[in-house]
């Protein structure tokens, strides 16, 4: 990662996702680069179970997966919540509270209580983003990203995705979910990785 970072030239690159909202958000990103991104379920690609202890882990696995798959460079994301008063959680397993099919409101209900039950007040908390660039090759590169604020309830808006609608940037007086998407992209989590990804792989 850095100046010595290996290019991404236009091209197709695969999203090695599922999640529509990330999808989109990260076709978002990609798009004034000349690249045409291709979401792993749109090409047929499973999701590879997530088996790793970190963001780091899972977003390497999930892009490598799909890069030798599709034999193309591949992006994928890990990211997540994490809430300082219980721990760390949801963290890697943001996703997982939400169950199968996957319900956010009964995750951020789930994140509540905890907060609830636990007796403290401080409700602080961060979205944390790694984002994987790999090639069929095997050669990755790795960039993460993070904003900090608070959570809020009950939950706010129905823009976004996930946990935004009770995540609060700090800073801002609105969530996530009542942010406009572009304001959102400009100080997200994502947008923090994918402009450390944009400065070493995308800029010539």
């Amino acid at each position: 990662m850095g100046k010595n970072a290996r290019k991404l030239r236009p091209g197709e690159l695969i999203i090695a996702s599922h999640n529509d909202g990330k999808i989109k958000e990260i076709n978002d990103l990609v798009s004034p680069y000349n690249i045409v991104a291709v979401s792993a379920k749109k090409i047929g690609l499973n999701d590879p179970e997530e088996t790793g202890f970190t963001f780091v882990e899972n977003a390497a696995l999930k892009a490598h997966t799909a890069a030798k798959a599709a034999n193309l460079p591949a992006l994928s994301d890990d990211s997540g919540l994490v809430v300082t008063a219980l721990s760390g959680a949801p963290g890697i397993y943001s996703a997982r509270w939400a169950g199968e099919p996957r319900d956010f409101d009964r995750a951020m209900r789930k994140v509540e209580l905890a907060l609830i039950e636990s007796g403290t007040e401080d409700f602080s908390a961060h979205f944390v983003c790694v984002l994987c660039l790999a090639w069929p090759d095997g050669h990755e590169e790795i960039f993460e990203g993070k904003v900090h604020g608070r959570l809020i309830f009950p939950q706010r808006g129905t823009n976004g995705f996930g946990y935004d609608p009770i995540f609060m940037a700090d800073g801002y007086d609105i969530t996530f979910g009542e942010m406009d998407p572009a304001e959102k992209h400009a100080i997200s989590h994502r947008a923090d990785a994918f402009r450390k990804l944009m400065k070493a792989c995308l800029n010539d």
